[in-house]
């Protein structure tokens, strides 16, 4: 996102500037709202690991972290607020955003599976070569979610809250111990 902030674009959304679609279905309204306060409370208790901190502080070269994205993206509320974090702590970082869905969205180049999963990070020299890449969500919630789509015996709810409940669990941990095995 150029023209917006991150912020900026949930704000939009909630206040209605912003009722292009899918943001016009009150689902999706509600999806941004819940992903707001998660992003709020991760911005206040998410704890960074000291260990990635130091590593993140070696970083001597430029890089641009481009994180692709959407407001209504659960998954993604949960990893934005440390994403965020990692890429405050050192000026060579800089943190860029793209909407998924937007015209220009390079999605296409980072498919899981086939499927435009998000969040998608992506880190990048300063020559702008992909140096490595993260995402859509923490293998272990990955693997739960692939598993939760061949069992049809547990209802679309309650999967959500188990993922839910895993995120509150996990408090950030796994995908800052997947970052810092990326950066090692």
């Amino acid at each position: 996102m150029k023209t917006i902030t991150y912020d900026l674009q949930f704000d939009q959304i909630l206040e209605g500037v912003n009722i292009a679609y899918p943001y016009n279905t009150v689902d999706y309204i509600n999806y941004v709202k819940m992903n707001k306060a998660r992003i709020k409370r991760w911005r206040k208790t998410g704890k960074i690991l000291p260990e990635l901190e130091q590593k993140i502080k070696e970083i001597k070269h430029p890089q641009t972290w481009l994180l692709i994205t959407e407001p209504w993206c659960g998954d993604a509320a949960h990893s934005q607020p440390f994403i965020e974090k990692l890429a405050a702590i050192n000026p060579l970082i800089s943190l860029v955003y793209q909407n998924r869905d937007a015209p220009d969205s390079e999605i296409d180049d980072y498919l899981t599976n086939g499927s435009k999963s998000i969040p998608i990070l992506v880190m990048r020299n300063g020559n702008g070569k992909d140096i490595a890449t993260w995402g859509p969500r923490a293998a272990e919630a990955q693997e739960m979610v692939l598993q939760s789509k061949t069992d049809e015996s547990i209802d679309p709810e309650t999967k959500k809250r188990n993922l839910q409940h895993w995120y509150n669990k996990d408090k950030g941990q796994s995908i800052q111990k997947e970052i810092l095995q990326i950066l090692k």
